[in-house]
């Protein structure tokens, strides 16, 4: 079931005339929160992120326009499935090993988009629930600096206040070894889903 939301931006759109840039808006300015996470599932820079973002927005106008949006799930759902599909096809395409990476997402991605609101969201909370587990195993993989660094700023620390709690000479110094230990998550996350 479309939340108001949906049937506002909708009808909007559909209406079309002068009115349909303000729509068209709102629908980008909607799911912008995608940006970030895309950014973080797929390891993405967001300015990468942000040109797949507004595809993804060009993309679902066009469907809702042209009727191949048939409202079988939520727009939110609709946008999601979208903008990850392309997350995904983006970070293939800066692969290295574009042959070997799994096409199982893109599957599981487009079978989740045509199951029901209530269906899809449930196995994306068990797909949620099993990427975190990995996450948190690769994680402990880390070592005990990266994962405490991690950790804390997961919790909210800024750099600064981690550099005084685990003894770096400055902010920059935790930034450069926070990417660094976030490039080795990567790798080990990415090289046990490929394995799989």
């Amino acid at each position: 079931m479309k939340n108001i939301d949906d049937t506002y931006i909708l009808s909007g759109l559909l209406e079309g005339g002068i009115k349909r840039p303000l729509f068209e808006r709102k629908l980008y300015e909607h799911f912008f929160y995608l940006i970030k996470q895309g950014a973080w599932k797929y390891g993405l820079d967001e300015d990468v992120c942000a040109s797949v973002y507004s595809d993804t927005v060009i993309n679902v106008i066009e469907n809702v326009v042209t009727g191949r949006y048939h409202a079988k799930s939520s727009l939110k759902t609709y946008a999601y499935r979208i903008f990850m599909n392309k997350c995904v096809d983006e970070m293939r395409k800066n692969s290295t090993n574009k042959g070997k990476v799994n096409n199982k997402t893109k599957e599981i991605d487009s079978l989740i988009l045509n199951l029901p609101d209530k269906a899809a969201g449930i196995v994306q909370q068990m797909i949620d629930k099993s990427d975190k587990l990995l996450l948190m195993q690769k994680v402990e993989e880390l070592g005990e600096k990266c994962r405490k660094l991690l950790l804390l700023f997961e919790d909210g620390y800024n750099d600064k206040e981690i550099a005084q709690q685990m003894e770096y000479n400055s902010a920059e110094v935790v930034k450069t070894t926070r990417l660094r230990c976030l490039e080795k998550l990567r790798e080990k996350v990415f090289s046990k889903k490929q394995n799989d």
